[in-house]
């Protein structure tokens, strides 16, 4: 009896202590389970997570809203901003605030209303020049919209530019780690923001959905032109074709980018010394010569000994 008594508390350790490992296992997976989903969950916000608007910006997102009223009119009324060339000044500036084709056109027409209601307002007023706003306040407004998108599309692709050789570095150097070109690319643009960010979340997430690579690579060429961006997809796409290693390409890429840059900013630099030629000769030369002349009557008729005393 003693016996089975002993046998049975040993038994009821050992079983205790068998729990307690597996609950140690089982929070031990948990914990690193926990980590897993916090850094996928990490990278998909830092991926696709669209950063906190400003209030400005909220604003402006409320306003066109309203255009959608006139999106049929400012289809038709297309002046400048035909609708394929909207659509294709939308893809090449990412599309900010949402905007769709519709959309702006009909924010053009929205603001052109508001450009005219603002013009009559300082006429009944009485505002200096007020029959002037009333005629061109409405071209104004319809301007702005047309000169914003195209300005930032612009800008988006430089930007593309600027950034490219430090990413494609970056990616050359993971990829020489042996890291996939999925993973590095998810990895390496948690580290940078603006278009290149933008642009290759969606590449990635295209590849998630299950698009074809080379469907998805045509796709970053469709809304972009920065020539040296269509050159790193176009040799992305020949490599893939040809076996060629990602590495490689991505190296090559950079090097070749960066000289452009520097070439870039010669050419910059050169273009920049007539302008400062012309400030010089129009602007400075002429102030400096004025104040020294200014200098040279005022000495003369208040200094010492100057001309009054003399006449006196």
């Amino acid at each position: 009896m003693d016996t089975l008594i002993l046998l049975l508390i040993i038994l009821f350790w050992f079983f205790i202590a068998l729990g307690l490992r597996h609950v140690y296992v089982y929070m031990k997976k948990k914990e690193e389970l926990s980590k897993h989903i916090e850094t996928q969950i990490q990278t998909s916000d830092q991926l696709f997570r669209r950063k906190k608007e400003p209030l400005i910006t909220k604003a402006l997102t409320r306003m066109t809203k309203y255009a959608d009223d006139f999106s049929s009119l400012g289809q038709r009324i297309n002046f400048f901003s035909e609708n394929h060339d909207v659509k294709e000044w939308l893809r090449k500036a990412g599309h900010p605030l949402g905007l769709t084709m519709e959309r702006f056109q009909g924010i053009k027409i929205f603001l052109a209303f508001v450009g005219f209601i603002f013009g009559v307002v300082l006429f009944i007023i009485g505002f200096p020049l007020a029959q002037f706003a009333v005629a061109f306040f409405p071209v104004i407004g319809y301007a702005i919209p047309i000169l914003l998108l195209r300005t930032q599309a612009n800008k988006r692709q430089e930007q593309l530019r600027y950034d490219l050789p430090d990413f494609l570095d970056t990616v050359s150097v993971s990829l020489q780690a042996g890291v996939g070109i999925d993973h590095a690319l998810k990895e390496v643009i948690r580290f940078f923001d603006g278009p290149l960010r933008d642009e290759f979340s969606r590449f990635l997430q295209e590849i998630e959905l299950g698009v074809p690579r080379e469907e998805a690579y045509r796709g970053l060429l469709r809304r972009n032109n920065n020539p040296e961006f269509q050159t790193l997809i176009k040799s992305l796409i020949q490599g893939m074709k040809l076996g060629v290693p990602i590495a490689t390409t991505f190296k090559l890429q950079a090097d070749d980018m960066r000289e452009i840059r520097k070439e870039l900013v010669k050419e910059k630099a050169a273009k920049a010394s007539p302008k400062i030629t012309l400030i010089t000769t129009f602007i400075i030369a002429p102030t400096a010569m004025l104040l020294i002349g200014g200098l040279m009557v005022m000495n003369l008729l208040f200094g010492d000994n100057n001309i009054l005393d003399l006449v006196k």
